[in-house]
């Protein structure tokens, strides 16, 4: 298990879901990815997308106006 980070601040949604499902690809069953983003949409958008795709959100946190979604990656 490894530990990855994604910067998607600045992106508007779609993007750094669409980001995410990219990263998401290169990595292994297990790995945790944190994603970094402005957009506050995606504290509703990548969970969301988790949960579609089989992705565990080990956390969610926010902090002046920068969110940060870990995720763990699944099947």
């Amino acid at each position: 298990m490894s530990e990855y980070e994604l910067d998607a601040r600045r992106l508007l949604c779609p993007l750094p879901v669409i980001r995410t499902q990219d990263k998401v690809k290169t990595l292994a069953k297990g790995d945790i990815l944190k994603v970094f983003c402005t957009d506050p949409g995606v504290m509703q958008d990548i969970p969301a997308w988790c949960r579609i795709n089989g992705h565990t959100v080990l956390a969610t946190n926010e902090s002046d106006n920068d969110y940060v979604i870990t995720l763990e990656v699944g099947e």
